[in-house]
């Protein structure tokens, strides 16, 4: 499946099992109704602040909509296993980096992605997802990386791993002249009324 067209059924089923319309996620999200219209119909490639927007006007990650859903989205439904030929690779159009989802769409705690970022360029997101509990880790495995989460900037090297919640702005900057190559980690904490919190899988959050 196209990238853009399991980025547009996603934002779909994310939008429809919620009950918005175009125009109440365009006023939570803060992006407009036609671009949304657009973009669920596979005639738009959003931006990753884009997308970013509005997964918080949907209160989940923005890597929800690289999840397969309950449509069966993806070349193997539910398995635990993802070959490297099926996992799905998506280029920002603004900064150029490239996220490959590692995970298979089998339900897990967790969902792994590997970042390549360009040399020289800097992504600021607002990632604050007031409605859910989202932790993520990010390990730089090649070049340098600076990350600002809040007010804190944090100069990574590689082998540096570094862990963050996604309740505030982010600003992911490659400084160096060398592309930087990084894994994220990524889980969800769900805390039910008089019990602690567990782990959900992911891609049942939006259940």
């Amino acid at each position: 499946m196209d990238i853009n067209t399991r980025i547009a059924q996603r934002l779909r089923e994310l939008r429809d099992s919620r009950g918005y319309s175009l125009d109440v996620l365009a006023e939570r999200s803060g992006v407009s109704r036609s671009n949304i219209s657009l973009i669920e119909r596979g005639q738009s490639s959003p931006t990753a602040v884009v997308l970013d927007k509005l997964a918080i006007g949907l209160s989940v990650a923005l890597a929800s909509f690289f999840e397969d859903g309950p449509n069966g989205a993806g070349s193997v439904s539910l398995s635990p296993l993802i070959r490297l030929s099926d996992q799905p690779v998506w280029e920002d159009p603004a900064s150029g980096y490239v996220r490959r989802r590692l995970s298979p769409p089998a339900p897990s705690p967790l969902q792994l992605v590997e970042v390549t970022f360009p040399p020289g360029e800097r992504l600021a997101l607002d990632s604050a997802v007031h409605d859910a509990d989202i932790h993520q880790q990010v390990w730089l495995i090649k070049g340098r990386m600076e990350l600002t989460v809040g007010d804190t900037t944090w100069a990574l090297a590689a082998g540096d791993c570094l862990a963050m919640q996604l309740n505030q702005p982010i600003v992911f900057h490659n400084p160096g002249a060398q592309p930087a190559r990084y894994l994220v980690a990524l889980t969800t904490l769900s805390k039910p009324p008089g019990r602690s919190a567990t782990r959900i899988p992911i891609n049942q959050r939006e259940s």
